[in-house]
C-alpha cells in the first residue's frame, strides 16, 4: 500500500466517523424534542441499518474474492455506509 492510498483511505474514514457523529446528534436533538423531526425518522433510523450493513458486507465480500488488498476491501466496504451516512447528514440539515 502506498502512502497516497492510506491517507485517502484514512480521509475517506475521517468523514465517515464525523458524518455518522453529526447524523446521531442530530437525531438524538430531534428525539429530545429539540430540533424538528419528520414523522417516522425513529424507526427510519432502525431500518436502515440491516440494508446498509448487508450491502457492505456484500461489496467487501465481492472485493475479497476479486482478490482485494486489505485495504481495497476495506474501502468497497465504506461505500455503501458512506452514502448512506452521507445523504441522511444532507436531509437532516435540510
Amino acid at each position: 500500500m502506498n502512502p497516497l492510498t492510506l491517507m485517502t483511505l484514512n480521509a475517506n474514514l475521517a468523514k465517515l466517523m464525523i458524518d455518522t457523529q453529526a447524523v446521531m446528534t442530530l437525531r438524538l436533538l430531534g428525539m429530545a424534542g429539540a430540533l424538528p423531526q419528520t414523522r417516522g425518522e425513529d424507526a427510519r433510523m432502525v431500518n436502515e441499518k440491516g440494508p446498509a450493513m448487508a450491502k457492505a458486507y456484500q461489496a467487501a465480500t465481492k472485493a475479497a474474492f476479486a482478490g482485494g488488498t486489505p485495504d481495497q476491501i476495506f474501502s468497497a466496504a465504506m461505500v455503501p455506509v458512506s452514502k448512506k451516512v452521507s445523504a441522511n447528514r444532507k436531509r437532516l440539515t435540510k
